[in-house]
């Protein structure tokens, strides 16, 4: 249960990072996008950097839902939180974007906050299968 567990938390990690990587690198190239004619929406689409993003956030979405079916939302969800940080990390490698004093402080924190929740059993409750 523990192996499953961590290797969902590397899939959805890595999955969210590399999938809002396309849809930046993808939307960069469409250029701006503020329209709600449904053909803009079709046209942004057809870029394959924001269709592979799209199709990868789909795959996060996926294994996101099968971790939340067995481990606690209370756990998942900061674990996850990692992402945050390695997009914001991504940001700047990739995209030359600036990251302030306080966006740094703010990465620190989710980190120490991931790494706190990272040593805790992912399942604090009985399943359904179990309580009965």
């Amino acid at each position: 249960m523990l192996a499953k567990t961590f290797l969902f938390e590397i899939i959805i990690i890595a999955t969210n990072v590399v999938g809002n990587y396309a849809l930046k690198r993808g939307l960069d190239t469409a250029g701006i996008f503020n329209s709600f004619s449904p053909f803009a929406y079709v046209h942004v689409f057809a870029q394959p950097w924001v269709a592979s993003g799209t199709l990868v956030l789909a795959c996060w979405l996926g294994s996101r839902l099968a971790l939340l079916s067995w481990a606690d939302l209370t756990y998942v969800v900061p674990v996850t939180s990692v992402s945050y940080v390695l997009t914001a990390v991504a940001g700047v490698l990739f995209f030359g974007e600036a990251i302030t004093i306080g966006h740094w402080v703010g990465i620190f924190c989710i980190t120490a906050g991931a790494f706190l929740v990272g040593v805790t059993f992912p399942n604090t409750t009985d399943s359904p299968e179990t309580a009965k």
